[in-house]
């Protein structure tokens, strides 16, 4: 069984965010990025996968920085094959991104045909979750998002997959192979690996590149962004300090004032 995963590469929010000197994007000076939480658990699913059917697992990404540490990680992961897309327009929206995805699937062989295709349900810069459904659209496959689990049958060619709704509620579905899978969580946390195995497979493992086929154009994104600037503080939090009479009697002050008792 042959999956494959699209890796997407996303700010690190644990880092201090600066607005590019425009106002229309992020600095990327010393921006740090970091692969798409949802995207590493659906790396995660595919080597779960490939343990119990075999198989193998090839992850793409589109160039952008830090990527080539993010592929590496997933070979170093068990990951059979890593590609790169090149010569993709820098900050690209999701169907643009999406059409050039499947261009590149449609037109280079030995990436297709892979019975699954899995991606994350969103990433923290793109919360619409539309890169599964777009790219399954482009591609003729059936879809399922926001997904939870993967059981393949016996003979390769359906899958039951988990979907996850509001209120705690799932529902099974089944489905034909190929597919294209949003996956949300996979089956158990990311696995983590050692530098020292990423170091490894740096040296004893390469990273595949493409170009981009120019083939068609997705249109004018549907959104522009107008401007962007860090949030404001209107105010602040007040620690109130002494004993608990002091402060039950100064709490029921504060509510008064405000007309809240």
């Amino acid at each position: 069984m042959h999956t494959l995963v699209l890796l997407k590469m996303v700010p690190d929010v644990v880092e201090e965010l600066e607005v590019a000197p425009g106002g229309k994007s992020l600095s990327t000076e010393f921006l740090r990025m970091i692969v798409s939480e949802s995207d590493d658990h659906a790396l995660e699913e595919a080597l779960i996968l490939k343990e119990r059917h075999g198989g193998k697992v090839t992850v793409l990404a589109v160039d952008a920085p830090e990527v080539d540490d993010a592929l590496y990680t997933a070979l170093a992961k068990g990951a059979d094959r890593a590609v790169k897309i090149v010569g993709a327009e820098p900050g690209a929206s999701t169907g643009s991104a999406s059409l050039a995805v499947a261009q590149v699937l449609s037109h280079n062989h030995g990436l297709l045909p892979a019975e699954l295709i899995l991606t994350g349900t969103q990433a923290i810069d793109d919360l619409d979750g539309l890169a599964a459904p777009l790219l399954a659209h482009h591609l003729k496959l059936p879809v399922v998002s926001i997904v939870t689990g993967v059981a393949v049958s016996p003979s390769g060619e359906g899958a039951t997959v988990t979907k996850e709704f509001p209120n705690g509620v799932r529902g099974e579905f089944e489905l034909g192979l190929p597919a294209v899978l949003g996956v949300q969580a996979a089956e158990r946390p990311p696995r983590y690996v050692p530098v020292a195995k990423v170091r490894a497979a740096m040296k004893t493992q390469s990273i595949e590149s493409v170009d981009v086929p120019t083939l068609a154009e997705a249109g004018p994104a549907l959104l522009d962004v107008c401007g962007m600037s860090k949030p404001e503080p209107s105010f602040h939090a007040v620690m109130l300090e002494g004993s608990p009479d002091d402060v039950s009697g100064r709490l029921c002050g504060i509510l008064r004032e405000r007309g809240l008792v």
